[in-house]
């Protein structure tokens, strides 16, 4: 069963099963996942963070006060990515553009569960580590800058 409802606003390749099986690793619940540009993202971020800059990734968790018994077929939220960002980081890391689209999705899929790396301790980190290496998947820019 496929959970993420893809929408690919540019011409970034996506192998969307790859993220399918990193998503169906930590939730049953559908996912909206967008791909777009520097200036979509910028204005997204303006809008919803009141940063006037583009960003790689943002995540808006459905807000409704659902028990987790009451939200069978509610979607878990929405991801957006900069697919310009993507190509950017990839090229500069070394690394695939499949590989940072992973990243960044998976770094996503934690804010919509929940998790926070600006005010917790370190447990987003820790989590987006173990899961990195699970894909076996090259460092996110979390854990690269933990270091």
């Amino acid at each position: 069963m496929k959970i993420i409802d893809l929408e690919n606003q540019t011409d970034l390749p996506v192998d969307i099963d790859a993220l399918e099986e990193i998503a169906q690793s930590l939730t049953t619940r559908e996912i909206e996942l967008i791909f777009t540009d520097n200036a979509s993202i910028r204005e997204l971020n303006q809008e919803h963070r009141e940063k006037d800059k583009p960003t790689d990734v943002l995540s808006f968790p459905m807000d409704a006060p659902f028990t987790e018994q009451s939200i069978f077929g509610m979607p878990l939220g929405s991801i957006v990515i900069s697919a310009d960002f993507v190509k950017e980081k990839a090229k500069e890391l070394g690394h695939t553009v499949q590989d940072e689209l992973s990243l960044l999705f998976i770094h996503g899929m934690l804010h919509l569960l929940g998790f926070d790396h600006e005010s917790d301790h370190g447990e987003m980190r820790e989590r987006e580590k173990e899961i990195i290496e699970q894909f076996h998947l090259p460092s996110s820019l979390i854990v690269r800058t933990s270091h």
